[in-house]
């Protein structure tokens, strides 16, 4: 066999790729940006999908830490504009808080309470860990991180509101 005998498998193999991934089912995927309910509030709001976080985060207010029961809490407002009536709507949640998370960004670290919420995004229901953050200056106030977008499948960037949230109101 000749020298180039090897690196002519190799590019069949690379040119007959493309082909037989062709014919594979596509995963799917929604856009960058969504709509969810937050649960059991039904308030319908926008999230932006963002592969670079790791944990998702909620818009919180008026954090204050507690103890309940020998167990860490937290009571907090989730201050946001319902995108199906655009009045923006103040809830009151407590929620023990399952972690916490060290942040580190531009303006420095801190340190921020997780909590389990649940959410609508097209027709299911998650219940997931969202690390609580004053977000009152970011155009979304909802932020899905890798660890939930694991469970929805592919992000599109191109695209934006591909699923409309249809959870029965009883959930």
């Amino acid at each position: 066999m000749s020298s180039s005998a090897p690196v002519l498998v190799l590019l069949s193999l690379l040119v007959a790729a493309p082909a037989i991934s062709a014919n594979q089912p596509t995963a799917k995927s929604i856009g960058w940006i969504e709509e969810g309910l937050l649960l059991p509030e039904n308030v319908s709001l926008k999230m932006k999908l963002d592969t670079g976080a790791l944990t998702s985060s909620m818009d919180a207010s008026d954090i204050k830490r507690f103890e309940k029961d020998g167990e860490k809490w937290v009571k907090f407002n989730v201050e946001v504009q319902d995108s199906n009536t655009e009045k923006s709507v103040s809830i009151p949640f407590e929620r023990k808080v399952e972690r916490n998370i060290k942040v580190r960004g531009a303006g420095g670290a801190d340190r921020r309470p997780v909590v389990r919420l649940k959410m609508c995004i097209g027709n299911k229901i998650y219940d997931e860990e969202f690390s609580l953050n004053n977000r009152s200056k970011m155009l979304y106030p909802v932020l899905i991180g890798r660890r939930t977008l694991e469970h929805l499948g592919a992000v599109d960037v191109s695209r934006t509101f591909t699923v409309e949230p249809k959870c029965s109101k009883t959930s």
